[in-house]
């Protein structure tokens, strides 16, 4: 007889008969279960994240909502997430997070062995740790990540450090070391009209709702993305609108980029600016929002900061800096870039000296390696309308910095997944709710 007693949520399509055998089970105390009925994927979620402990969740395979995100929203909650399946699984689950699967018809000796062998009782004590997951690391590809306020030139820098990479390894591209890709990860995308593609679709939505219920392949990864000739790499289109943000699921969105990089080789990404979270404004629909600009600009080997000439532009790149630093970013990995800048030398000699100022008084324990000085170019719209990459004569100095500080600043080290580290909560806290 084992003293045990296990607290189960449940999930399925409709009229889904194993859904109602587990309940007739439970209520007749044939197994030693509590079984909570859900309504939806949602229901599931909001009694994992409640206060209440619960030992396992069974997710039926058909039912829609069903993903990586929920399968890791249990696993945080410290809930073992079991698939039910047909008698042949559409996908492979283990992979992507689940602690079991179950086969229909589930059996009550099935059930009980799985929630045996990986479930904790609610009246168990002491808990033990939940099966490690196997985690690919990103090691493969260097992420530079290009960002800045509004009308800075973010766009058009990160085209020319992509054509710039791409022009160094065109010779070798069918290599994954030596592959380029260009992310447009803003959320008002316009890197699809630069490079005259003709089409949005697929992009970066499809891509990660590629990884809601698959590990994709190299190759399917790279069927997401679009080869200019033109320019020698692959673009993945972004957001088709603003409000598209709403779509990627963190999880799925996290594993996508994680692909990405262990697809190419290097990767430059065009993020915003707009780095704020829960943490400066209360708001957790803030911080989803900002979601991909956080998380490339924390996992990058370099952070391109672009900025203009003059007081207004200064001053708003100035914020953007500390908004990095606070965010975690280290500032040897922060290259600004000024375009516009005066063509007299000794006028690019001043605004340098009062850009380092300004930024090591307003940030006096992070030091900011020289800016460079782009000047102005106003012949820049003919190359964008025939959809060719800018003159290297115009951007040169730019690429050449971004390399040379690659060369000296190691790889990002680690990056799995890029999954941070749990977080503990503050006893007598209720820690962070969504």
């Amino acid at each position: 007889m084992h003293d045990e007693h296990f607290t189960v949520l449940g999930v399925a399509r409709p009229r889904t008969a194993w859904l109602a055998e587990v309940g007739r089970w439970a209520n007749s105390s044939m197994l030693p279960i509590e079984f909570i009925r859900c309504v939806s994927v949602d229901e599931v979620r909001s009694r994992l994240l409640s206060t209440r402990r619960h030992s396992a969740v069974l997710l039926g395979e058909d039912c829609v909502g069903v993903d990586r995100d929920i399968i890791e929203t249990a696993r945080d909650a410290g809930c073992v997430p079991i698939v039910v399946t047909e008698s042949t699984a559409r996908r492979d689950w283990a992979l992507l997070g689940a602690s079991s699967t179950l086969i229909q018809p589930v059996s009550p000796a099935q059930l009980l062995a799985a929630l045996r062998e990986h479930a904790i009782g609610v009246e168990r004590r002491t808990p033990t740790s939940s099966p490690a997951i196997a985690v690919e690391t990103c090691t493969a590809g260097r992420l530079i990540t290009v960002l800045g306020p509004g009308g800075t030139g973010t766009s058009t820098t990160a085209m020319a450090l992509a054509s710039h990479f791409a022009a160094d390894t065109s010779a070798k591209r069918e290599s994954t070391d030596q592959r380029v890709a260009l992310i447009d990860a803003s959320l008002n995308g316009d890197q699809a009209l630069l490079h005259d593609l003709g089409d949005v679709v697929p992009g970066l939505q499809e891509l990660v709702d590629l990884h809601r219920t698959a590990n994709p392949s190299v190759g399917d990864v790279r069927n997401h993305f679009w080869f200019t000739p033109r320019h020698g790499y692959d673009v993945l289109p972004g957001l088709r609108r603003h409000r598209d943000w709403s779509t990627l699921r963190r999880r799925s969105t996290l594993a996508a980029l994680a692909s990405i990089l262990n697809a190419y080789g290097i990767v430059v990404a065009d993020a915003d600016s707009d780095v704020e979270g829960e943490e400066q404004t209360g708001s957790i629909d803030i911080e989803d929002r900002n979601f991909l600009a956080r998380e490339l600009a924390t996992n990058a080997d370099l952070v391109v900061l672009s900025a203009r000439g003059g007081i207004s532009g200064l001053s708003r790149s100035l914020q953007t800096f500390r908004d990095l630093v606070e965010l975690g970013v280290q500032t040897e990995r922060v290259l600004l870039v000024v375009i516009g800048a005066p063509r007299s030398t000794r006028q690019r000699s001043e605004l340098t000296r009062t850009a380092l100022r300004l930024f090591n008084e307003a940030v006096p324990s992070h030091s900011l390696a020289t800016p460079v000085m782009v000047p102005i170019r106003r012949d820049l719209e003919p190359f964008f309308h025939d959809g060719t990459a800018p003159p290297l004569s115009a951007l040169g100095s730019i690429s050449a910095a971004v390399a040379e500080r690659l060369d000296l600043i190691a790889p990002f080290e680690p990056r799995p997944n890029f999954q941070q580290a749990p977080v503990p909560i503050v006893p007598g806290h209720l820690g962070r709710t969504a």
